[in-house]
């Protein structure tokens, strides 16, 4: 018998029909012995609906509201999945964040786990039932509804896997594992049977969707194996766990894409100690994350300073940085919202000179302008225009030879 922590996507209780086929998965489970928890995403495209619904009524809607609203997606997915696991004669009970003590800090919208009380979910397993939480959120020290950001419900099931010692953590989705490109973008993507936390953290805070970054981080933070498979066949997933050795023979894991960037530019700042942290200090207290940074200094005395951040938060950044105009001092704020990020990434970049190059190469040679470029150990970034992201992806996916090389193995 083991203790099994389970999480399945919106895809994957989409319908009436979904939800019956993961009470049926759960099922078998529960019927050998194992103790299962099953973290639950909102039904289908639920969590967006309700966006829809809130910008409907305003375009600046209280971010605290939002999380009220936003929460009750996945209590309806735990509360139906635990009705089908009725029907099919398994003891099964559904929980909101809050009730099973997921504690979280007053970040709406992006909230981060402070700490998880585990009294009522072993209570319940020791019961010999199926324990369903509600995804994607928790409660504040004020008793206040939380979110934990897009995906968040993968970092539900990896911080459930941790607190209770999990034997594992499977993480079920519409897609078999995790690929060497968008398989939706590049027809010969191949799906990768191991990668590290490493590299897949560096993929998914770079695009790839298939789970969030942050649970990735709280994964190898605590050593934690994942493994990604889909929940419409029982074939083995990919498996991300701790780096090995034989992993630094792939020189380039993987290409990675995120279509919605967003490019701001603070013009004429005054050029003296102190004007940069005034501007991200204040983005980092409206929860934005920057991703890459460059300034250029135009005379002496001014300099300009681009950044990019999710579209999404393009406004809210926008409006924040006009409030300090007049302290900071700058001159005029220009946005860009038509770009994309396009990435490589793969740990046995380390030891591997030329792939920035090949891949600024190849860029160059079918047209494609590189507007901004960052790099890191494993990963090198360029933000193109949107239009050129997904020729990028090919050629690049291509290029390094991804399909082909895991083939061979």
């Amino acid at each position: 018998m083991s203790l099994i922590v389970q999480k399945f996507g919106g895809s994957s209780v989409a319908n009436p029909e979904r939800i019956k086929n993961v009470a049926s998965r759960v099922a078998e489970y529960y019927k050998r012995g194992d103790s299962v928890v099953v973290v639950v995403s909102a039904l289908g495209d639920t969590t967006d609906d309700l966006l829809d619904l809130a910008g409907q009524i305003t375009k600046t809607p209280s971010r605290r509201e939002l999380d009220m609203l936003l929460s009750t997606g996945e209590q309806i997915s735990v509360s139906l999945l635990a009705m089908a696991l009725h029907e099919l004669k398994c003891e099964a009970i559904s929980f909101t964040g809050a009730q099973v003590g997921i504690r979280t800090d007053s970040s709406y919208t992006k909230a981060r786990i402070v700490d998880i009380n585990t009294q009522r979910l072993w209570a319940a397993l020791k019961e010999k039932k199926v324990t369903l939480v509600a995804g994607f959120q928790g409660m504040d020290s004020n008793h206040e509804i939380t979110t934990l950001g897009r995906g968040g419900s993968d970092l539900t099931a990896v911080a459930l896997a941790k607190v209770l010692s999990a034997d594992s953590c499977e993480i079920y989705t519409d897609v078999d594992g995790i690929y060497t490109a968008d398989p939706r973008l590049v027809k010969d993507a191949v799906k990768i049977s191991k990668i590290s936390y490493e590299e897949m953290l560096e993929l998914a805070s770079s695009g790839a969707q298939v789970m969030q970054a942050r649970s990735i981080e709280v994964a190898g933070k605590f050593n934690i194996p994942l493994h990604v498979r889909s929940s419409f066949t029982k074939n083995e997933g990919t498996w991300i766990v701790k780096e090995e050795k034989s992993m630094e023979e792939v020189l380039v894991r993987g290409v990675s894409s995120n279509k919605d960037e967003a490019k701001l530019t603070v013009s004429g700042l005054p050029n003296k100690p102190g004007v940069a942290a005034t501007i991200f200090r204040m983005l980092a207290d409206e929860g934005i994350n920057v991703d890459m940074i460059i300034q250029n200094i135009g005379d002496p005395n001014h300099t300009d300073i681009s950044f990019t951040l999710p579209k999404s938060d393009a406004d809210t950044a926008v409006n924040s940085l006009q409030k300090i105009s007049r302290k900071v001092g700058f001159k005029k704020i220009s946005t860009d919202l038509g770009l994309s990020k396009v990435s490589v990434v793969g740990i046995g970049m380390r030891s591997h000179a030329g792939v920035a190059a090949a891949m600024f190469e190849v860029l160059g040679k079918n047209g494609i302008n590189i507007e901004m470029i960052s790099t890191s150990e494993i990963k090198i970034s360029c933000v193109v225009k949107r239009q050129d992201m997904e020729k990028a992806v090919k050629l690049l996916h291509q290029k390094f030879e991804l399909g082909k090389k895991t083939k061979k193995k």
